[in-house]
């Protein structure tokens, strides 16, 4: 628009901007506009804020004590237990000029709240306890826009992205991170001189064999170092380029300094004593490593700091805009609140029907194939926490080729009880194995080798089945749970897991295939574990 000094106006093209213009200018409220008067006083919005905030916490009670719960019992986590008073710090930065602003309900807000609330389910139906944490975050961060407005919600827009980070999330790219530190390690190792074999996360030198343990992917370095990061870039940083580059540097640098650390250990142990590197590395890392690297990558930033010191966070004075579809005040608490309910109702809904597994299951008698007394060279059992029935038993057949037998029965899967899950599988979160590679998948299946100590060797063929579905792939099983959950079908799920050592130079696989064979249909099998057949 040309001519005057009139000040820019926030609506542009379309019918709602030409007409929010258009009262702009004649001082006539648009029906889509909020008129003077109906906003509300501070100290109302914060009641209900704090109201309705208190009544999603206390609905989702059971996702707020898990990531409390986490929060406090995992070191990876323990972290977030200072992102609240940052968040908390960061809305004070911004009180006196967010004090300029009158809150006002805004109807579209909702949408975010419906967008966390939808995320909670399928996160609750496939059994997803990421999706189900973000929907949480989503549905409180959407109140606050829901009940202050867009002005308001401008202003605190940093802190209410930081607290994505309240989100115990980064255990998944545990395995990638193991993988990529023992990489690094080998290629330092080659550097170095020192002559050492991989296999998997086992390093082997002259002077030991080594394994980058769950503890040694260098996660809890890496999400601090990220939530770190994100707060700097926001404090210190103008130019959305400083920023990236800036975010780049806290994902790669702690990824290279723990692959050096590693290596480090290693080093330490090949030339002096294995014993002085582990309690080096222990207290090292704890300790000092992590601020050591922390210092080095704010000193390497701060020439490049742009932003001064003492900068306001935010100017009120360009916040402020007429607020498109406003919401009623009295209307704003119960929609959101509706909103949120729906999900929880039809999850309460759903996990109310019934879903039977027999009182007692057995091992199945395979034709060609004998019982005998389970006797591995090193204990082995899977793990899937809280199952209704496990059975696990070794078979032999004419040739004498070996194979172990593992079942897991759930009636249902829910939190801390599902087929595919971090924990969940061959290998445990506290078990002496380790996965090392994965091998062809049969149909139907996933295979993957095991070790314990780099010299006892297992492959294991995994099979899940549930809601009428069976696979080897933890994302087909998970969508599988997610449409028996959200449209109420079959709740029982089951887990088969075939299993032989290698014994001496013989691969396993012949004797895993040949059992496979035996027992004929995996659907038909599953089925009858759980009753279904």
């Amino acid at each position: 628009m040309s001519g005057g000094a009139s000040s820019p106006l926030p609506f542009r093209g379309g019918d709602g901007g030409g007409a929010a213009v258009s009262s702009a200018l004649s001082g006539q409220p648009h029906p889509n506009l909020s008129p003077k008067g109906e906003g509300l006083s501070w100290k109302s919005a914060l009641t209900r804020l704090g109201i309705a905030s208190v009544v999603i916490l206390a609905l989702f009670w059971r996702d707020t004590a898990d990531i409390a719960t986490i929060w406090w019992n995992s070191s990876t986590f323990n972290h977030c237990l200072l992102i609240l008073p940052i968040i908390w710090w960061l809305a004070d930065q911004r009180k006196s000029e967010l004090a300029k602003i009158t809150p006002q309900a805004w109807t579209p807000a909702l949408v975010w709240v419906g967008a966390g609330a939808l995320g909670w389910l399928l996160g609750d139906a496939a059994g997803v306890a990421l999706a189900r944490h973000a929907g949480l975050v989503m549905m409180l961060q959407g109140v606050v826009g829901t009940l202050l407005g867009p002005n308001v919600l401008r202003g605190l827009m940093f802190p209410l992205f930081y607290s994505f980070f309240l989100i115990p999330f980064g255990e998944e790219f545990v395995p990638a991170l193991q993988t990529i530190t023992a990489k690094m390690c080998m290629w330092l190792l080659g550097l170095s001189g020192i002559p050492a074999h991989i296999e998997g996360i086992y390093i082997s030198t002259p002077t030991a064999l080594f394994r980058v343990a769950e503890a040694c992917s260098g996660v809890k370095f890496l999400v601090a170092m990220v939530a770190l990061g994100a707060l700097v870039a926001n404090l210190c940083f103008k130019s959305w380029s400083r920023r990236s580059a800036f975010m780049a540097a806290c994902v790669a640098i702690p990824v290279l300094a723990n692959g050096l650390r590693a290596f480090g250990t290693i080093y330490i142990a090949h030339h002096g004593n294995v014993d002085f590197a582990a309690s080096f590395d222990h207290v090292f890392y704890g300790w000092i490593f992590f601020g050591v690297v922390i210092a080095l990558v704010l000193a390497a930033g701060w020439p490049f700091f742009d932003k001064a010191a003492d900068e306001v966070a935010i100017d009120a004075q360009q916040l402020q805009a007429p607020v498109w579809l406003p919401l009623k005040a009295n209307a704003a608490v119960p929609a959101l609140l509706a909103i949120a309910a729906l999900p929880f109702a039809w999850s309460a809904f759903v996990s109310s029907t019934a879903s039977p597994v027999p009182k007692q299951i057995a091992l199945p008698e395979i034709a060609g194939w004998q019982r005998v007394d389970y006797a591995p060279q090193l204990a082995w059992k899977p793990h899937f926490a809280k199952a209704n029935h496990e059975l696990l038993g070794r078979y032999r057949d004419a040739d004498g080729q070996e194979a172990d037998l593992y079942v897991a029965v759930y009636d249902r899967q829910s939190e801390g009880r599902e087929l595919v899950g971090y924990g969940q599988g061959a290998v445990g979160p506290d078990s002496k194995w380790s996965w090392i590679a994965d091998c062809p998948n049969p149909s139907q299946g996933r295979c993957e080798r095991i070790s314990a100590d780099n010299k006892t060797h297992r492959e294991v063929v995994s099979f899940y089945r549930t809601g009428g579905v069976t696979s080897g792939s933890g994302s087909t099983i998970k969508l599988a749970t997610l449409k028996a959950r959200l449209l109420g079908g079959n709740q029982q799920a089951v887990a088969i897991l075939v299993s032989a050592e290698r014994i001496g130079k013989i691969p396993p696989r012949a004797a895993i295939d040949s059992f496979v064979k035996s027992l004929g249909s995996i659907d038909k099998m599953a089925d009858r574990m759980v009753g279904l057949d």
